[in-house]
């Protein structure tokens, strides 16, 4: 094979492409990039970790058919440091390949394209189509609650529920719960599948701000996204999912209205003498017209209070403050509900109107109880 292209293009491309790549891996191929010539001035770039893998076409001139897999650090380590705006890559027939720059030349050992494992093949898929934006901020509105730890590995992803019309994102760690939903122009049947985390943390790199539309097409055990000139296909996680309604909290004795950034706001303050070292609850006290924050810690403590409203019973709960501000930035409305049940009851935050998002948040113990 050999090959002339854009030295800038090709770095860029390389480097999307080695997000999958592990730098440590059982089979040396599995630490390569495929790069193989598909058409008379196009080559095909692939990465795969037997669980992700991506794909990706380069326009370049084509002076010699073929394929090969180098080492992706190196490779793209290499790339980095290129002097000239063109680079040649020529590997001849025992694997030896010749990369040169202006005068800057290498020489790298190759492996055997023909032994590079295979990308998997959906059958019986399921396609839709949704907004890159759309999905991006949904994924970064739920994947904070995925779990890290759980025994349970489909835990350790989100769940994604497709019905006419909807489209549903669900996280949960044991500590709190993240659902998500939004409008899709979909009229099939309902399906759901959980996608992990790992996978979706790379697809939102690979989304820009344009309104372009996604197409996904999601099989029995593996999921692709087609991103302008990517794809991206990923294992989907097995098991039986957590049913998320029943931890759903359905009586509350007091709801609170309150300016969603004022309460960031006096939460980060608050939580100033909070350590990793110094672990402490939040303290909330919702009472009518007034929010009471504070925290004890080794360090000293921290009183504030803010405008809100409270309709019903005078509330005392503790949070644990990042899992309560994890939830609050990722409301995207100006004000939030907040639908309490007493001291030991999960919180579930609520946006004033509709039903695009929930967020449930479980209380921590305060000494005054």
């Amino acid at each position: 094979m050999k090959i002339v292209c854009n030295t800038k293009e090709f770095t860029n491309v390389c480097l999307n492409v080695q997000r999958c790549i592990p730098a440590k891996a059982v089979m040396p191929y599995l630490e390569g990039i495929l790069i193989r010539t598909t058409a008379e001035n196009e080559i095909t770039l692939s990465g795969f970790d037997l669980d992700l893998g991506i794909t990706t076409h380069l326009e370049v001139r084509v002076e010699r058919e073929g394929a090969v897999v180098l080492n992706a650090k190196t490779f793209c380590d290499i790339l980095r440091h290129l002097p000239e705006e063109t680079v040649t890559i020529d590997c001849d027939e025992k694997n030896v390949c010749t990369i040169r720059s202006g005068n800057l030349e290498y020489t790298v050992i190759s492996l055997n394209p023909d032994e590079y494992p295979e990308m998997p093949q959906i059958t019986d898929e399921k396609p839709f189509k949704i907004r890159q934006t759309v999905l991006r901020e949904m994924i970064k509105q739920t994947i904070f609650a995925v779990s890290i730890d759980d025994s349970k590995a489909v835990h350790k992803g989100i769940k994604f529920e497709i019905s006419p019309g909807q489209i549903k994102l669900v996280a949960l760690d044991g500590y709190r719960l993240a659902i998500r939903s939004d409008f899709i122009e979909y009229n099939g049947d309902a399906f759901s599948f959980v996608a992990p985390a790992k996978t979706l943390s790379e697809i939102i790199k690979f989304i820009d701000d344009s309104d372009a539309f996604i197409s996904v097409d999601v099989g029995k055990r593996h999921i692709i996204f087609d991103i302008d000139n990517y794809t991206i296909i990923s294992r989907l996680l097995e098991g039986e999912f957590l049913n998320y309604n029943t931890a759903i909290p359905t009586a509350k004795n007091a709801t609170v209205r309150v300016n969603t950034k004022n309460l960031i706001d006096c939460i980060e303050r608050t939580s100033i003498i909070i350590t990793e070292k110094t672990k402490s609850p939040i303290k909330f006290i919702f009472d009518e017209d007034t929010i009471r924050i504070s925290a004890v810690t080794a360090l000293g403590s921290a009183n504030d209070k803010i405008e809100g409203y409270t309709e019903g019973k005078r509330t005392e709960i503790g949070f644990n403050n990042r899992f309560i501000l994890d939830a609050l930035r990722s409301c995207d409305t100006d004000e939030v509900m907040i639908n309490l049940n007493g001291p030991v009851a999960p919180a579930v935050i609520l946006p004033p109107e509709g039903d695009n998002f929930l967020y449930l948040v479980l209380p921590v113990r305060i000494k005054s109880e």
